[in-house]
Parts: structure tokens; sequence; C-alpha cells
């Protein structure tokens, strides 16, 4: 069975619940720097080359729930059984910081595909924890969020 699109009133729970979530783990930074691993990054986990020096926080957010929009399409592609919001929520949050490519391809997916519970597949996010191959504690602390929201605790 394929995931039904999601639309309307839950879409947006789902996306103010994954807004909040992303928001205290990825940061503003009105202003690019590099991260821990490298990479140009700028208001809430954005990356690549920005349009402008710097950007309001209202900016950012509108950024962020635009991006966040895309990486719902991206993993909903991937993702062949029905899960609950917080569920979602969850998995959008995980998605939007490994990236569509890497969650699709992933253990958890394939879980959730399977049609196993989901306290089966929520405690993959615990596996993610590593950037630049070194355990980080702050991913750490994120997928212990992702999880407690995937639970639904």
């Amino acid at each position: 069975m394929k995931a039904k699109i999601i639309g309307g009133s839950a879409a947006a729970v789902i996306a103010l619940t994954a807004t909040a979530l992303v928001k205290p783990w990825e940061g503003y930074s009105p202003e690019p720097y590099v991260d821990m691993v490298g990479v140009a990054t700028y208001c809430y986990g954005d990356t690549g080359r920005p349009a402008k020096a710097r950007y309001t926080e209202q900016e950012c957010t509108e950024k962020l729930s635009s991006r966040l929009g895309q990486y719902m399409a991206g993993i909903t592609a991937c993702i062949d059984m029905p899960l609950r919001q917080n569920e979602w929520a969850a998995v959008l949050s995980w998605t939007y910081n490994v990236g569509v490519g890497a969650a699709c391809r992933s253990t958890l997916v394939r879980k959730i595909n399977a049609g196993q519970p989901a306290k089966m597949w929520c405690a993959e996010l615990d596996r993610w924890v590593f950037a630049g191959g070194k355990r980080v504690q702050g991913l750490a602390n994120r997928r212990a969020d992702e999880r407690r929201m995937c639970e639904g605790q």
C-alpha cells in the first residue's frame, strides 16, 4: 500500500510540529558559517550558496517551511505505509538532517515499508548519530528528541 499524499490540516500539523522540532537543533544563523563537517550553512540548516549575506529570522523561518515541504515530498515518495502525524514529524526532522537520499536508502525506511511496528523502526533513529565518522553528542540528543516524538512521548 502506498502512503497517501498528505494534505490539508494534517500536512499543516506535521509541518508545524516538524518546524518546532527542527529549529532548536539546527539553530538560527543569519549569516553563513562552516559547520563541524565543513559544510557552509545558514538560517536553520540551509546549505549551499546563500542568495545574500544576511537573513532575518522571519526569512529563515520561511525558508525552513519551504524546505521542509520539499523534504516531505521526497520522503513521502519513499514510504509505502501510513504513519501517524507524530511519526511523520519525527521522520521529517530526521530527513531534513540526513537528506532524502540517505533517508530513502535507510534501514529505518525499509522497516517502515515492511510494516514493522513504530517502536521497532523509531529505534533506528538512534543509529544516526555520526558526522564525519565521529559520534556527535548533539546528534545523539537530537535523535533522542526525534525518537520521543516518533514514539508519541
